[in-house]
């Protein structure tokens, strides 16, 4: 698969959807490639005081349904198609659900990707050792 075919899979899956009046979903999509060559989607849901998650959590928590943990690689964009990078959290989360993420590589533009672990240089639980 392409980077340009993994970006058009996490842009397919934005769009501002708006459940209620203070729930919002969809600026940020997602789309992870795992190992044995199945994509993930997810995306974000922004709400009130904190309860609302990242479009990786989104993707994640598919993927573990499928019994799922190494990602080769990811993309997230919002709405007009910018790619980002994984937030802290997000980056976290990558790491403790497989030590093996740290060869993950994050798509940041068509041309660039940079791995987990150059994103998570001195990670809290590889000084614990």
């Amino acid at each position: 698969m392409t980077i340009q075919e993994l970006v058009d899979i996490a842009y397919s899956v934005t769009g501002i959807y708006k459940p209620s009046e203070v729930c919002q979903t969809g600026s940020v999509g997602v789309a992870l490639l795992i190992k044995d060559g199945n994509v993930y989607t997810g995306v974000n849901i922004d709400a009130p005081c904190g309860i609302g998650f990242c479009a990786e959590h989104a993707a994640i928590a598919e993927m573990l349904k499928h019994k799922e943990s190494e990602i080769v690689i990811l993309a997230a964009v919002n709405t007009k198609k910018i790619l980002a990078a994984p937030c802290g959290r997000c980056r976290e989360l990558i790491y403790q659900i497989n030590k093996a993420n740290v060869k993950t590589k994050v798509i940041l533009n068509q041309n660039e990707t940079i791995t987990l672990k150059e994103l998570l240089p001195h990670h809290w639980l590889d000084t614990w050792k």
